[in-house]
């Protein structure tokens, strides 16, 4: 069985047996059967649910440190990238960040968290101080990288990781085995990864469990509208961001070239993986599109490896969602976090299906946000992350285009 029906199946019996737990469930005549859910199960399926908080929460610095820098460091010799690497770069980080504005902006006007406030009382990590736009600047660079790691200080671990990569990459022969051995690390932290993930649907029949228990079905129309505002973000970046600068900067037609790259994105669709679509977005964007090879070999699987535009989305709106859920106000600077960190974590996401999951953890915790909200959106990330990886997938072909044109070629007949 596949592991999103198996979550699927968690979730609802999650959701039968807080109903059958929460104390204001009544069944005529069967009574005795929520007592006695209520004395067995309750104390054993919250400590269920804070194991595998903890289980996602013991990837986090590890998987940050081993992907990212593996993951700068596979690029190359990024003094010898030039003028395609720069362009690229640019490109991608212009719309992550698009992307990411989109999901916050949405999320702030719809507010679909907003009436979950009944979990509050759960909300033991949240951090309520003030975070300022210049304290946040200001620990962009740690001290002590290790001291970072161990308080758990999420951005400045990211930066670290990102520029010891860059490092690497100008170390020639010397990098090989230390970059092996982030390597292999890496290897290891999503072989690990792949393990807990397996967890997922006892973790979310837990989770879910002890939330329905407290609060009862109502927070099931706060999930409908998170969908809502996930599906509609990625719908605003994917038919008017992205279009609007293959106009643009590429000079080519959204809907000649989405044609062209139709096969890549149901491909995409249906794995949730943009490193498995990536052969084909190859061969789509080069034979059915005509960019020349030299830019698509060169953009596409950069695009694979750093380039998440939907996954950044889903992160921003997830994280602020799971604040108005416990009744957390963000302040301007926290959201400023909430946009750095899913933006950089975004970069750090390997594109298998469910990496969105751990770097949605890289997130709260840097927002000081609690974990446990987690697993309402585990419940329907798989559907999601459907969408969200279309998008990546469409972001990369959309980049080749906008690429090839700054490098100065022709665009394509077949696309203008």
């Amino acid at each position: 069985m596949k592991l999103h029906w198996k979550i699927l199946i968690g979730m609802a019996l999650g959701v039968a047996t807080g109903l059958l737990i929460n104390p204001e469930t009544t069944i005529p005549g069967l009574g005795f059967l929520a007592r006695g859910a209520r004395a067995t199960l309750g104390p054993v399926v919250e400590p269920v649910g804070q194991i595998f908080v903890k289980l996602l929460k013991m990837l986090i610095v590890p998987l940050i440190v081993a992907s990212m820098v593996t993951g700068v460091a596979r690029v190359g010799d990024i003094r010898k990238l030039g003028g395609l690497g720069a362009r690229t770069v640019a490109y991608y980080l212009t719309t992550t960040f698009a992307a990411v504005l989109v999901g916050l902006v949405l999320v702030v006007i719809v507010r679909p968290g907003v009436g979950g406030s009944a979990l509050g009382a759960q909300a033991p990590e949240a951090v309520e101080t003030q975070v300022t736009v210049s304290a946040i600047l200001l620990s962009l660079v740690p001290e002590n990288p290790i001291k970072a790691a161990a308080e758990g200080q999420i951005l400045p671990l990211i930066v670290f990781s990102l520029l010891l990569g860059a490092v690497l990459t100008t170390l020639g022969e010397r990098a090989n085995p230390l970059a092996s051995f982030f390597e292999s690390l890496n290897d290891a932290m999503m072989r690990l990864t792949e393990w807990v993930i397996k967890l997922t649907p006892i973790g979310v029949y837990a989770l879910i469990t002890a939330v329905v228990a407290s609060t009862g079905p109502s927070i099931f129309a706060n999930m409908g509208k998170y969908m809502a505002c996930v599906v509609v973000g990625l719908a605003v970046h994917s038919v008017v961001t992205l279009p609007l600068l293959l106009k643009l900067g590429g000079g080519a037609s959204a809907k000649r070239y989405a044609g062209t790259v139709a096969p890549a994105l149901t491909t995409a669709f249906s794995t949730a993986s943009s490193s498995a679509t990536l052969p084909l977005t190859i061969e789509c964007v080069e034979e059915n599109a005509k960019v020349p090879p030299r830019v698509a070999s060169f953009v596409l699987p950069l695009g694979a490896t750093i380039n998440m535009d939907g996954t950044a989305l889903y992160e921003s709106v997830a994280a602020v969602f799971i604040a108005q859920l416990y009744g957390i106000d963000l302040s301007l600077g926290q959201l400023v976090l909430v946009f750095l960190t899913a933006t950089l974590a975004a970069i750090g996401a390997a594109g298998i299906p469910s990496a969105g999951l751990v770097t949605m953890a890289i997130v709260l915790s840097a927002v000081g946000l609690p974990l446990h909200g987690i697993g309402m959106i585990i419940a329907v990330d798989r559907i999601l992350d459907m969408f969200r990886t279309m998008v990546n997938v469409w972001g990369d072909a959309v980049g080749c285009v906008v690429v090839n044109r700054l490098e100065g070629n022709e665009t394509p007949a077949e696309i203008r």
